[in-house]
């Protein structure tokens, strides 16, 4: 794994995992955490060593956050900062909660980004998650940072949820996949937040079955 500093903010930086042999694709994890500070890409490494194991460049990138030089427009920014400063050639946005409405949101603005998966992700800032979305941004913002307010996305989305998740409503999911012509709903039976980011929980293995799919049109 090598580290990689996109920017002079100690939060422009990213992790690069390269396999053996000939790579089978690209895959952009972005990490959760409600775009706090207190959360960082620590959270996807487990998933990058699941990636890289399977054959994949995997890029797990930090970028700043609410209380530490982020907000938006600032975290949407370093985002697609991130996935210029390596050439990757096509990539598979793979975000986590918060780091899944930075994936789909990513999936509209890049041309680098050919499909993204959403793992139980902020999706529409109107519903169910506003008081923390307002943390991110004002609501005057939403149109350009919600990615409900931006569909269609123009790429393939996958939205895997649990229907048991605590911190963001499967219902955020649903609602995004009957507006969004390219979405696929996964919805996991029993499924609980963290466990999209738990290797070894039938959660991951719907994600890590859609970055495949994706993937595999790079």
């Amino acid at each position: 794994m090598q580290r990689i500093a996109y920017g002079d903010h100690s939060s422009q930086f990213g992790e690069l995992y390269e396999p053996d042999g000939v790579a089978q694709g690209a895959v952009v994890v972005i990490h959760g955490g409600f775009w706090h500070q207190r959360y960082g890409l620590e959270l996807g490494r487990p998933l990058a060593e699941v990636l890289v194991a399977d054959g994949y460049r995997v890029w797990n990138i930090e970028y700043r956050r609410v209380d530490g030089g982020g907000g938006w427009p600032e975290t949407g920014e370093d985002v697609l900062a991130a996935i210029d400063a390596v050439d990757l050639g096509p990539v598979v946005t793979l975000g986590h909660s918060a780091g899944g409405h930075l994936a789909v949101w990513a999936a509209k603005r890049s041309p680098r980004v050919v499909g993204a998966v959403a793992q139980a992700a902020v999706l529409d800032f109107t519903r169910h998650i506003t008081p923390r979305a307002l943390e991110l941004c004002g609501e005057e913002q939403f149109a350009d940072a919600s990615p409900a307010a931006l569909v269609p996305i123009g790429k393939p989305v996958v939205c895997v949820h649990g229907d048991r998740d605590e911190d963001v409503p499967v219902e955020q999911s649903i609602g995004f996949c009957a507006v969004e012509p390219q979405a696929e709903l996964v919805v996991v039976e029993g499924g609980g937040h963290m466990d999209m980011i738990t290797p070894g929980t039938e959660s991951w293995e719907r994600c890590r079955a859609a970055v495949v799919r994706l993937a595999g049109g790079c």
